[in-house]
């Protein structure tokens, strides 16, 4: 007979997890290696970064393959999901991790801040945001949240030679603390009412018994708290506020991870949390869903057009873009299996790459004038950088949802997600912001092209790692809008998720 001191392993499907093995041993390797040896080449530590985000990528490509055979289904003794979900989103993750690595090169060696220690934080937060993207366990899910907001916190105020930096990175820790208090609680009231944080166990409690009473009050009010915790963390209004100081005041190639490798975490783990756990209280938490798109697209879009500097004018365009994803998830609320899950994946990967892309425009820009990235530091840059200038209007004509660009396929299937569940008063009102938000990219643009500079026009050489980012980003913000087949075939597959 067996004693009550006997413990049994669980099983582990090492190779299943390799994406975020990879990270992990990626971060491990730059801090305890750059530690322990002397500073190397310029540009290594990045390339190192790059290349463990690329073999992470690699590595879900092929998880996306193995779940094609052996189905999806919840490993490590059910705290993971091994989905198509899950594999998409980190490959979502490491390409922007990647194409931010490649401008941190330039950005730290022009600084003379050239160290692995950004490049390390890096890619813990890409842990971390694979972690939520496929928790199949509350705690596991916050155990991730909090890994990538830990690191972002540090990033934020990596810059020590500028207070700017300083006071976003407490700004972020303090509201950010507070979005996490809430977020826990809620897990702990849904547990109080359903009695286990496993997703799969809270799925089987709803579907196990019936309640004469009602809905539970304690899982109603964990509800409502997870919608506070992550409404903070994808940047929707009223939870906004902490958005513009903080990219702002950010160093730039942070701001661009944070806009892009922490809003699809963010958005992962709300489908995660509402879509697939609580299905069951769609009535309850769409509605709340769908005023925060609503204050969202509308608050963003018309604070956006008013600001003077760009990269307050991107942090409200990534407001309202929080506010296009939201529709997608009301959508993902009338019927899990339509078109909503599948638009939000979609809209994550795009809007991660030309994210990342448009704050690697706006990190040279800052760089040749001094920090400044007001409208007026983007006088004549189109003569100064022609190609640069160009990469840059393929993106904010995607940020404003032209055709022929990724960010046109992206809105177009959220609005047609939402359309199709006869959403149609919030997608007339995010057509209508996407028509308000293109004035603003419209001042950029003019800025660019049509105004002189007030101290004259010099070439300027485009530094290599990121000018590859950038022209990375532009061709496949261009190739995805010409040809989106392949990809939306392969994001509809993500609402066979694992339960």
């Amino acid at each position: 007979m067996l004693g009550q001191d006997t413990f049994f392993a669980p099983e582990i499907q090492w190779w299943h997890l390799s994406p975020l093995i990879a990270l992990v041993a990626g971060a491990l390797f730059l801090l305890v290696v750059g530690a322990l040896t002397p500073r190397w080449p310029r540009g290594l530590y990045g390339v190192v970064t790059a290349l463990t985000a690329a073999t992470a990528a690699v590595l879900a490509v092929f998880q996306w393959h193995a779940v094609d055979d052996d189905g999806a289904e919840p490993i490590a003794a059910g705290a993971i999901a091994f989905d198509h979900l899950s594999q998409l989103l980190t490959i979502t993750i490491c390409a922007a991790t990647l194409l931010v690595a490649l401008i941190t090169i330039d950005e730290l060696h022009r600084s003379g801040r050239d160290a692995p220690e950004m490049y390390a934080m890096f890619l813990v937060a890409s842990a971390g945001g694979v972690v939520m993207a496929s928790a199949n366990d509350l705690i596991v899910l916050f155990l991730g949240l909090e890994t990538l907001s830990l690191a972002l916190y540090v990033l934020a105020a990596s810059d020590r030679n500028r207070a700017a930096s300083q006071e976003s990175g407490i700004k972020y820790f303090i509201l950010g603390g507070f979005a996490s208090a809430f977020f826990l609680y809620g897990i702990a009231l849904v547990y109080g009412g359903t009695g286990s944080t496993n997703i799969s166990e809270i799925i089987g409690s709803f579907v196990g018994s019936v309640s004469i009473d009602g809905d539970s009050p304690f899982v109603l009010a964990g509800l409502a708290l997870l919608i506070v915790g992550l409404g903070f963390k994808v940047a929707a209004v009223p939870f906004h506020v902490w958005t513009p100081d903080v990219y702002q005041g950010s160093p730039t190639n942070v701001t661009a991870f944070m806009a892009s490798v922490g809003k699809a975490a963010a958005f992962a783990a709300m489908l995660r949390v509402l879509v697939i756990a609580l299905p069951f209280l769609r009535d309850d938490w769409r509605p709340a869903i769908w005023m925060l798109a609503l204050l969202s697209l509308v608050v963003g879009s018309i604070l956006a057009v008013v600001q003077t500097d760009v990269k307050r004018m991107l942090a409200y365009s990534s407001i309202s873009h929080a506010g296009f994803i939201l529709v997608g998830v009301e959508a993902a609320g009338h019927d899990s299996t339509g078109d909503g899950m599948p638009s939000v994946v979609t809209y994550l990967l795009l809007y991660a790459v030309l994210t990342v892309g448009s704050f690697g425009v706006v990190t040279l820009v800052g760089r040749s004038n001094g920090g400044d990235t007001s409208l007026d530091a983007f006088k004549g840059f189109a003569q100064r950088r022609p190609a640069v200038a160009l990469a840059l209007t393929v993106f904010l004509l995607a940020q404003a949802g032209v055709p022929f660009t990724s960010g046109f396929i992206a809105k177009w299937g959220v609005i047609q997600a939402a359309v199709e569940e006869e959403s149609y008063a919030i997608g007339i009102i995010a057509m209508v912001a996407a028509v308000i938000a293109a004035f603003l990219y419209l001042r950029i643009m003019v800025n660019t092209w049509l105004a002189d500079s007030d101290d004259g026009v010099e070439r300027e050489a485009v530094p290599f790692a990121s000018g590859l980012s950038i022209g990375l980003a532009a061709a496949f913000t261009l190739f995805v809008g010409v040809w989106p087949g392949w990809l939306l075939d392969a994001a509809d597959t993500v609402t066979q998720y694992a339960r």
